[in-house]
């Protein structure tokens, strides 16, 4: 026996990580997770042109065209292991698998290019799951109040709308812990204990 207490072994959650093509899934990842993340990024070739629209981001190199995985202990009591979803159509097959037994997801938005994140505002939508909506301020993008995304992506008022920088750990932790509150929210709702419960 090593006299360790349950207490002290985190829970793992699966939490997943999606949106656009180009919208900083793997940034995003990358910025808080304690581990070096892993990544499946492939150079965007000639075969994309036609396929995956790079309108506004010109300047993208490569792109994830399975999965990108993180992890993080946001408290003691919880480790969070982050899926992030490729951004393109054509890979959206994907999703189902990467999505199944995750508590929660968080959207990432381009206002620069919003309406690549329409796929999966309606995927998440219909699976009912807890999301929230991180709006990810880009350089050099224009910036738009909360309340005029909010209307322009016909989201609910319940569904969280925060602003964030992918590339900033703090800021991404931020996002991370209203993704937390929405799902202990969800769970309490049903009848659930809240995660991280004992």
């Amino acid at each position: 026996m090593s006299g360790r207490s349950d207490s002290t072994v985190p829970l793992a959650v699966k939490i997943v990580v999606s949106g656009g093509l180009g919208a900083g899934k793997t940034t995003f990842i990358g910025a808080v997770s304690e581990i070096e993340p892993l990544g499946t990024e492939a150079a965007i070739t000639q075969v994309s042109v036609g396929i995956d629209c790079l309108e506004g981001v010109e300047s993208k190199t490569s792109t994830t065209v399975a999965l990108d995985f993180g992890r993080i202990v946001l408290d003691p009591a919880i480790t969070l292991y982050l899926f992030g979803t490729p951004g393109q159509d054509r890979f959206s097959f994907l999703w189902d698998d990467l999505v199944e037994g995750a508590l929660g997801t968080v959207v990432l938005v381009d206002t620069r290019r919003i309406e690549e994140c329409f796929p999966a505002l309606d995927y998440f939508e219909a699976q009912g799951a807890p999301f929230v909506l991180a709006v990810n301020r880009f350089d050099g993008a224009e910036r738009f109040e909360p309340d005029v995304v909010r209307e322009a992506l016909g989201l609910s008022a319940e569904v969280p709308l925060l602003e964030c920088d992918a590339r900033e750990r703090g800021s991404v932790r931020d996002v991370l812990g209203a993704l937390m509150d929405r799902v202990a929210g969800f769970r309490a709702a049903a009848g659930r204990p809240a995660v991280g419960a004992r």
